[in-house]
């Protein structure tokens, strides 16, 4: 019988193990060749990324829990909102999966715009939804993380788990520090947030771990009307802010 640590029992652990466990895992002893080349692998999926999406137009990045099945209230919600943005012009980016990226993508699909899906490699398989016009495959969690941002205008994000969270807070973070401008963030569902923006109000906002405007860089609906009105609103300030008064772009004008 083989060894609980045997050679062969590796191999199969490493099949099952993603890119992103192989990036974070402390390689054994010092030797680093294979993170080195490992860049290459990244340089590559950045490079697949930036030439498949760069010609999508405006876009909105729609995140909420895969685990929302068809019929759900918040599904059909999602649906509603993503075919609103699309009847308005804008292309619909999503995880590619299950649950709130699947009405999302339907949506998309109904409204005649755009839908995009950026998968991502997972210990769990995750199938992409049938309501997908561009597919994506990702390894890497930062790489597929800067596609949402960089190729989008807005996020709308309903109510999801720990990566909805990540998403969430990582656009906040780059607002707040200015990394991004003029980007507007929805959540969708007033009763679900309920709570984190108390807790957001009542003790980082309290305590001074935040200031209190920038409680103003989220807003909250229950409306998908009011989402597209919202981020609308947003981009017309934006064309104003980049245009000087005789019509030509300000020098200043730096996107991510």
């Amino acid at each position: 019988m083989n060894r609980p640590d045997s050679a062969a029992d590796r191999v199969r652990q490493r099949a099952r193990t993603t890119e992103d466990e192989r990036l974070l895992d402390r390689p054994e002893g010092l030797d680093m060749s294979e993170d080195a080349w490992r860049v290459f692998r990244i340089i590559g999926e950045f490079v697949e990324g930036f030439d498949e999406l760069s010609r999508i137009g405006d876009a909105v990045s729609i995140f909420g829990s895969a685990r929302v099945p068809p019929g759900h209230p918040q599904y059909e919600a999602c649906v509603e909102t993503a075919k609103l943005l699309g009847e308005s012009g804008l292309a619909i980016i999503t995880g590619g999966g299950p649950g709130i990226m699947e009405a999302a993508n339907k949506g998309a699909r109904l409204a005649g715009a755009l839908s995009v899906g950026c998968n991502i490699e997972l210990p769990m398989e995750q199938g992409g939804n049938p309501y997908v016009d561009i597919s994506i495959d990702f390894r890497y969690f930062f790489v597929r993380k800067t596609m949402f941002l960089k190729y989008a205008q807005a996020f709308v994000i309903f109510p999801g788990g720990f990566g909805t969270m990540d998403e969430l807070f990582e656009a906040l973070t780059l607002i707040q520090t200015r990394k991004v401008h003029d980007f507007p963030v929805v959540l969708f569902g007033t009763e679900y947030w309920k709570g984190l923006m108390d807790w957001l109000r009542g003790t980082l906002a309290m305590e001074g771990k935040i200031s209190p405007a920038d409680l103003d860089l989220v807003c909250v609906t229950d409306d998908p009307a009011r989402v597209v009105e919202h981020i609308r609103s947003h981009a017309s300030r934006r064309r104003r802010q980049r245009t000087d008064p005789r019509g030509g772009r300000r020098a200043t004008d730096v996107s991510l």
